[in-house]
Formats: structure tokens, sequence, C-alpha cells
């Protein structure tokens, strides 16, 4: 809401809305409070937050954000802005991940207003059946979401581009257009065959996951599945990481030219595509499991082996992948909400298996309580994981991806419209203006120009 949408703004001063309407953590660095509260008049940046008349800023102290503020603008609006991993939403179907306006949270809309320059869209297709039927179902769907992705692109009103290539994204960004990129996530999709995979590439699919929640026929995933039936998960290990087919795939997308994607892998899935793979690999949307142990995160050999390889982990502004899993107190409140609501204790994360719950009222209850347990998350929370990277393998090694529509966002950043809100945290965290064009797409760029290079050497040699 800005000041001017405000319809009871009575506030005359940034120090005056301060008072009014903020609540201010006292842990939180004020530079980057103040910028983010310049940025979109009286908004709260933390609606949970409480302020005291000691811990106002001072007049040099809103100046500094200010500056900050101003600074942060001009980097954002210089730096290619990459989402290396959003969901599609396919107009016209309901869905419980659209905005509270209806919209997509990476929308054309909301991107131009964050000033996000290309998204990953993933055309990705969860658990079901590994069957004939099965993998038919999932093809189809996947087939509908492309057509939902390229109907964007074609839309002259979106003034998006499909990006092929490093040139192709580049190009659209000097021409003040969006760009989108095709994702794949879940090989599911081709039911038993890699054949499938240069038909999706001929599509225009330029970065491949082979799992999402549940193993495949080709990975293992880092969350099996839950089978209400039973009562009981998959095993932990299907295939003890990649199957046959799965090493085939690998080896498949490098001739191909595409970008191996390991989010949402198991650990050893994911050792063994960096292993095999003779190009960079990303992790299009994970954290640091030494900040937040849930299976979906990456351990530290996952995290050096990335870095080993040139590639990148685009971190995820994804609360339930961003608590403290060292507080214990968090933990038990987490498995004795998970005991209330009728499913297992142990989980992969806190959320899991919340659809397993029948009665809509106790669902409710549960997401509630363990929303209210973790907080809402922070932007300060994502740069945790963001430092944490950096210093083990270094900052040509990070970026972000927001996991978008899929059950993604934390306070200061929602939707794409506020992506400007990460890069003055950013700046208040001491990263400088190099570093934060690589953050947000330089990395993933340079990824992106070493596959291809990759590829043309195979094809010379």
């Amino acid at each position: 809401m800005t000041r001017a949408a405000a319809a009871d703004d009575s506030c005359n001063t940034e120090i005056e809305c301060l008072k009014n309407d903020l609540m201010i953590e006292t842990k939180i660095v004020i530079p980057l409070v103040l910028a983010a509260v310049m940025l979109s008049g009286c908004s709260p940046a933390s609606e949970d937050l409480a302020v005291t008349a000691d811990v106002m800023p001072t007049e040099a102290a809103l100046s500094d954000a200010r500056e900050q503020t101003a600074r942060a603008k001009r980097i954002h609006e210089t730096a290619l802005v990459l989402d290396a991993h959003a969901d599609i939403e396919i107009p016209g179907k309901a869905s419980r991940y659209a905005g509270v306006d209806g919209l997509s949270n990476v929308s054309p809309e909301k991107m131009k207003i964050g000033g996000v320059d290309a998204v990953v869209m993933a055309i990705a297709v969860g658990p079901g059946p590994r069957t004939t039927s099965g993998y038919a179902e999932a093809r189809a769907l996947a087939d509908e979401k492309l057509r939902a992705v390229l109907a964007m692109t074609e839309d002259p009103a979106n003034n998006l581009a499909l990006a092929k290539t490093a040139e192709d994204l580049v190009a659209a960004h000097e021409q003040g257009k969006g760009a989108l990129i095709l994702g794949f996530q879940n090989a599911r999709i081709l039911g038993t065959a890699v054949s499938g995979l240069d038909e999706f590439y001929d599509l225009g699919v330029r970065v491949f996951a082979l799992t999402h929640m549940g193993h495949n026929d080709f990975a293992d995933s880092s969350r099996p599945v839950f089978d209400g039936a039973t009562g009981q998960h998959e095993a932990v290990a299907e295939h003890g990481g990649l199957s046959a087919l799965g090493k085939n795939a690998v080896t498949s997308i490098n001739a191909l030219g595409g970008v191996l994607d390991i989010s949402q892998l198991s650990k050893a899935a994911a050792l063994q595509v960096l292993a095999l793979s003779e190009a960079p690999v990303i992790a299009s949307h994970s954290n640091v499991w030494q900040l937040s142990n849930v299976s979906r995160n990456l351990s530290d050999e996952e995290i050096d082996r990335i870095g080993e390889s040139g590639g990148v982990i685009h971190v995820a502004p994804f609360r339930g992948y961003l608590f403290d899993s060292s507080d214990e107190t968090l933990d038990q409140a987490i498995r004795a909400a998970r005991q209330v609501a009728g499913i297992t204790e142990d989980f992969y994360y806190p959320f899991e298996l919340y659809w397993e719950i029948q009665d809509e009222a106790v669902q409710q209850k549960f997401l509630s309580t363990v929303s209210d347990l973790l907080g809402p998350g922070s932007i300060e929370d994502v740069i945790d994981h963001i430092d944490y990277i950096v210093n083990r393998i270094g900052i040509d090694h990070v970026g972000i991806g927001t996991d978008f529509n899929h059950g993604s966002g934390i306070t200061g950043f929602n939707d794409a419209s506020e992506a400007l809100n990460v890069t003055i945290g950013l700046v208040a965290r001491g990263y400088s203006a190099e570093d934060i064009h690589k953050i947000w797409g330089g990395n993933f760029l340079r990824v992106f120009r070493a596959v291809a290079a990759s590829k043309d050497k195979a094809i010379i040699e």
C-alpha cells in the first residue's frame, strides 16, 4: 500500500509513519527497514515486530536510509533480475497459491512492478501413479502448462520473450522486455523413456529437474511420498540416488545443452548428478541444511560440489525451509501440532502431509498453528542463507529462486512485485553492486553460457 492509496493516511513525515504504522524489532537493521518504508509508504517491513520510542532512528539514520534506498534502486534497475524457479499458474484454473488479487505471484504485471527481468517458469507435475495412465496424465498436465507459458510470451500485452539462450536473455533485457525460460520438473512426465527429453528441449525447455516430491523411475526424491491409505512413506531410497535411466538422462541433458537442476533430488542423487555432469549444475530453489534441517535443503557436501562444478545455488524465500531448526523448543512444538492434527510426528518439512488431513477445520487449524510457530519469515533469513553459501563457496555460486506459486513467500517478498526489497536487504548487509548483479542473474547467465559452450565443445570433439 502506498501512502497515496492509504484511506486513513495521516502521517506527514517518515518518522511519523514509523511511529504510527511500523513495528520494528530492535535486532533489525534500521537502514534496511527505513528503506523498505520509503519504498512502500507506510507499509510495515514486518507485521509481527514491535517498535518503541527509544529505537526510533535519528535524522542522520533516516538520511542514510534514503541513500541506501536510492543506491539499491540504481543497482536493481541495472541488474538482470532473474528468478531461477517459479511455477506456472494456468489461467482460469483455481489455485490456492494465487495472490489475493487472483493473479499469479509472478504475473507480468508483478514482474514489471518489482523490476524482475526473467523467470525460469517450471513445467512441473507432482507425484502420482507410476502406471501407463499415470504417466499419460502427467504428460497431459505438462503439455497444458507448456501451452500456458508459451501463451504468456505470445501475448503482446505482456511484453515477454521466450529465452532459449543466454543471448536471448540478454537481448530481452536490453530491449526492455521480460523473459521466460522454460523449466522442466519431474521426469514422471517422461514415463520410463529418456527420449522425451529431446522433444521438450526442441519445444524450448532449458532447465531440467528430474524429481519433485516422491520418487520416480529416474531418481530418488528428497521428500518420499506419504501414502495415506497405508500410513507409510515411500522408502527413503529406492534407487540409491539415480537409476540407470536417471544416469542416462543426465548424459542426455548434457548432450542437449540443458541446465541440470538438482533441487528436490535426494542427497545421493544430487551428488551423482554432480559427479556425472560435464557442465555446471544448479539448484534452482534450495536452501542450506546446516541452517534449517529439512530434507529439501542442501548439505555442505552438496554445496561444495555445486561450487566445484561452477554451478549456482538459488536460495528460496520459503519459510518452511528457512526456520531455525536448531531451536529444540520450536521442533517439539511442530511435532506436537502434527500429532494433534493426526499426522505423523516425523516430517521432511514442517507443513508436510497437511493434505492428508481430511477434516477441513483440523487442516486449517494445523496450517495456522504451524504458520504461527514458524513466524512469517524475513528477507534477513534469506540473506542469512545467501551469506552462508557465499562464505563457503564464493559469491559466484549463489542466486535467488523464489518457488512462487507453490507456497513460497515471506514478509517483504511475497511475490515478484517486492523483489526490490531483497536488493535493499543485500545493500544493507554490505553486498556491492557487482555482488548483487551476480546474485540476481549474473551467475545464472554465466552457467547458461557455460552449458551451451560445453555442448558445443562436445559436438566439436
